[in-house]
Order: structure tokens, then C-alpha cells, then sequence
């Protein structure tokens, strides 16, 4: 898929997942340095954020917002994944204190491949949203077509509002 970053043509590694698919086998590593797999998200209504790198001014402010946004949907998992070491990444949740959602990194790039959120022009994710239902498919896929910007989060928003309404917890 054709993206840009910062004005130049990128591609992603293939076609990305879109409504309808199943979230496709992968591995990531939590805070712990413990592998979590696309199983794990499995039960709950899931917000996937992949973005570039949670150092940049961008990737943070997106986090930053759905970590707000995590306090209004206790039944929904936020989960953010990048391409970042697992330190760096709880460095930087140390540092903007950051809780209510989970960091995951994809430093062996599975979730990219498997996704195709991988551009490798760049060497990083693509800036993409995914919301998944409780069995893992995919209901709604936000491309953001230039990386370096943010999401629409009223769209994420109102797609994780119409899920989690017809969740039974």
C-alpha cells in the first residue's frame, strides 16, 4: 500500500488487514520482555495502534490520547505497538506516565509482517488503527495515508463507542 512519510512515497510490505480479517498470527514482547501473541487479545474489544516510533513528537501525542481516552472504555483493551525496544518504550511510559494502555514492541517486526504495517522504506510501522472485536476480527482499519500525522480519534472513537455498546461484560 502507497503511504507517505514527511512528503515522500513509502510502501508497506503488502496489503494491511482490513475489516473482516482475523488479526493474523504474530509475536510481540510486553514490559516484561514476555512474548504476547495475537491470542492474547483475544475476549475483549481491542484497540491496536501501530505507529512508527513512540520517541517522535507524533507517535507520543497519539499514545498520550488514547491513554486518556482508556479511562472512558474500561471493557476495551489499547494496546500500542511499535518497532522500539522494550525499554524504550517503558523509558518513555515512565517518563509521560502513561498506564492505561499497553506498550508492545515489535522489534523482530512479526506483527508488522504479519499485519503489513511494515514499510520498509522507513524501517518502522506505518501509523495505522485497528479496532478488533472479541474473537479478533477486524471491524474497523483507519490507514493514516501520510505517517507523519495523526489519526482521526472521534472515528476510533465512535467505532470503539458502536462495539463496546453491544458488549456484554
Amino acid at each position: 500500500m502507497e503511504l507517505t512519510f514527511l512528503g515522500k512515497k513509502v510502501n508497506t510490505d503488502g496489503e494491511p488487514i482490513n475489516v473482516g480479517n482475523t488479526l493474523p498470527d504474530f509475536k510481540v514482547l510486553n514490559s516484561n520482555n514476555e512474548i504476547e501473541t495475537n491470542k492474547d487479545v483475544l475476549g475483549k474489544v481491542t484497540v491496536i495502534s501501530s505507529v512508527p516510533d513512540i520517541t517522535s513528537d507524533v507517535c507520543s501525542l497519539e499514545t498520550k490520547k488514547f491513554n486518556r481516552k482508556a479511562d472512558d472504555f474500561s471493557n476495551v483493551n489499547f494496546l500500542t505497538i511499535s518497532k522500539n525496544t522494550v525499554d524504550e518504550q517503558k523509558d518513555w511510559c515512565a517518563a509521560k506516565g502513561v498506564k492505561n494502555i499497553e506498550l508492545l514492541s515489535d522489534k523482530d517486526l512479526s506483527f508488522g509482517k504479519a499485519t503489513h504495517t511494515y514499510v520498509p522504506d522507513i524501517d518502522a510501522l506505518a501509523r495505522m488503527i485497528f479496532v478488533l472485536d472479541k474473537d479478533g476480527k477486524v471491524v474497523y482499519r483507519q490507514v493514516i495515508p501520510e505517517i507523519g500525522t495523526l489519526p482521526d480519534f472521534n472515528e476510533v472513537v465512535k467505532s470503539i463507542e458502536k462495539l463496546s455498546n453491544n458488549v456484554d461484560d
